[in-house]
């Protein structure tokens, strides 16, 4: 089941939660030391799965003055391939589109997963840089009522 919560909607479960995988995904795995958990994410609106104990995709939603930024997309190493990031991009978008109508949306995207995130309407808007050390993708989706 999909969740969609404001941060003072989550439980101390569900941020304890979101936070560990987090930082396995961004700091440990992909080997970045950075201040994972930041401001952002007390104004952010987060989306997760999971069933049981089992934690299956993760992303929050930014509102920006006049744009919308999807950040922090992650899947635990052994969720991937089982669809959970296309299911994750499918419900932000029809969230996006129902509450913040005429916004494009923002990502920065590793650049491997380009592709991934063109398949959504998305295109990029600037070159490959790296960003703690890995190769990302400026990219925004444009506003279905524009």
């Amino acid at each position: 089941m999909w969740i969609i919560k404001h941060f003072g909607e989550l439980t101390n479960n569900e941020l304890h939660r979101i936070y560990k995988e987090r930082t396995t995904v961004f700091v440990v795995e992909q080997d970045c030391a950075y201040q994972e958990i930041d401001d952002i994410d007390l104004t952010s609106i987060h989306f997760f799965k999971q069933a049981d104990d089992v934690f299956m995709a993760y992303a929050r939603l930014i509102l920006e003055p006049g744009s919308t930024r999807i950040g922090r997309v992650m899947v635990p190493k052994e969720q991937r391939k089982n669809g959970f990031g296309e299911e994750l991009l499918t419900v932000i978008l029809s969230y996006a589109d129902q509450h913040y109508p005429g916004l494009p949306m923002n990502a920065q995207a590793q650049a491997y997963l380009q592709t991934f995130y063109t398949s959504f309407g998305f295109r990029p808007i600037s070159e490959i840089y790296l960003e703690d050390n890995i190769p990302h993708i400026d990219m925004v989706r444009d506003s279905l009522m524009s």
